[in-house]
């Protein structure tokens, strides 16, 4: 007699060309952000979906908040998959939005270009491969035919890469979903149970332009910018000794990823504008780091005559912690990767941070899964030739697969 397990499995290998083909056109609509002109995507997604007989809200947010928050527009969509009653809702997230290709590819950014067992493409391993992963899992699920309980949410969201706080925060905040459990998109071999915090600031340092010839007559904004650089890089030292006791996680992490300023070479540079990035360990609290960073910048060039800073919050998102519930799905998870994958996968934390922390934040216990390598490298997520092994796309398929069955199959 064949199992339910069974039939999940063999409709994901008889739909995996197709599944493949979904993976390609959703990789080949660019969504580079910045700029994050991200809406044309929400609507191809919509209609690829309309042809399985699944109707996608479309949610867009007001387009003067997306400007102010610096990107082009936002349609985040959700699927809602209705059961009978009695059962949780499970939600399954994925986001679009990109960092832009970069140079040094030797595949096609946008091709979605198959080479060797892997498809090649910005996008393909973070995240737009569990829009595969999950819309794939889904479908052979409800394939079975059997009876089901609860919901399943499938939210396709386009702001992780500036924060999320427009993506699965803006749904929230509208109270447009709650679900009881979330699967965001992740890697095959381990499941992210806890993430980092980061903190982003945006640091001007006003001086006063000044001849070349005369230094004298200006404020070096470089220079008081200087002396901030060297007082956040100072500080790396202590921050390894500061160690997690979460597996996969080590230490806090503070950088300066963009300097901006000056008008000319022969001019006294009048202006600097700084964007820094602080990663925090689960076990800090991030209203205190933010308050030691501010000060540590501020020390640095205190006294320093005609230089002011300013210095701005772009991002603080807390991090991912285990809820309560969060041991069913990584106990669902594992053991249906044993069936899969012949290995027990671990549970950890990951040193980045991504939009699951916006569910845990509202008491939603949420784990990382979904199709992937065994680590961020390997993938080349955010560098030249981004790959996805097509195999990990199949295997993970069909492990959200029965453990959307552990959570939604009639008992």
């Amino acid at each position: 007699m064949t199992t339910h397990a069974e039939k999940i499995t063999a409709w994901i290998d008889a739909h995996f060309d197709e599944e493949v083909a979904f993976l390609q056109k959703v990789v080949q609509q660019p969504t580079d952000t910045p700029p994050g002109n991200n809406a044309p995507h929400a609507e191809l997604v919509a209609q690829l979906l309309q042809a399985y007989g699944w109707q996608a809200e479309k949610h867009a947010v007001p387009n003067d908040q997306v400007v102010a928050y610096g990107m082009q527009s936002i349609t985040n969509l959700i699927v809602r998959r209705p059961y009978a009653a009695g059962g949780p809702t499970v939600a399954l997230n994925a986001h679009g939005d990109v960092v832009p290709p970069g140079d040094n590819w030797t595949y096609p950014p946008y091709g979605g270009q198959i080479d060797g067992g892997y498809m090649y493409g910005r996008a393909t391993a973070v995240s737009k491969g569990d829009f595969a992963t999950y819309v794939f899992a889904a479908r052979a699920l409800e394939a079975l035919g059997i009876p089901l309980k609860g919901q399943l949410e499938l939210h396709f969201t386009y702001d992780e890469e500036f924060g999320g706080l427009l993506g699965p925060g803006w749904l929230l905040e509208q109270q447009l979903t709650k679900p009881d459990f979330v699967i965001a998109a992740g890697f095959s071999y381990g499941i992210v149970t806890a993430h980092n915090a980061c903190l982003q600031l945006e640091i001007t340092v006003h001086g006063k332009s000044g001849h070349g010839s005369m230094p004298e007559t200006g404020h070096d904004a470089l220079q008081a910018a200087n002396k901030i650089l060297n007082a956040i890089y100072g500080q790396l030292p202590e921050l390894k000794k500061i160690k997690s006791k979460v597996a996969g996680i080590d230490s806090p992490t503070m950088l300066v990823g963009r300097i901006d300023g000056g008008t000319n070479t022969n001019v006294v540079p009048g202006k600097v504008v700084m964007k820094m990035d602080r990663r925090m360990i689960p076990e800090e609290d991030p209203v205190a780091v933010e308050a030691q960073v501010r000060a540590l910048i501020e020390d640095a060039v205190r006294g320093e005559p005609g230089i002011r800073i300013e210095i701005r919050r772009l991002l603080l998102s807390h991090a991912l912690r285990p809820l309560p519930g969060s041991e069913q799905l990584v106990g669902s998870l594992q053991k249906n990767a044993q069936a899969i994958l012949g290995e027990t996968i671990p549970a950890i934390g990951t040193p980045l941070y991504a939009d699951a922390r916006l569910y845990g934040e509202r008491g939603i216990p949420a784990v990382l899964y979904g199709a992937g390598p065994r680590t961020v490298p390997e993938s080349n997520a955010k560098k030249a030739d981004e790959r996805l092994a097509l195999d990990d796309l199949r295997k993970a398929s069909k492990i959200v697969a029965l453990t959307l069955l552990d959570f939604l199959g009639e008992k």
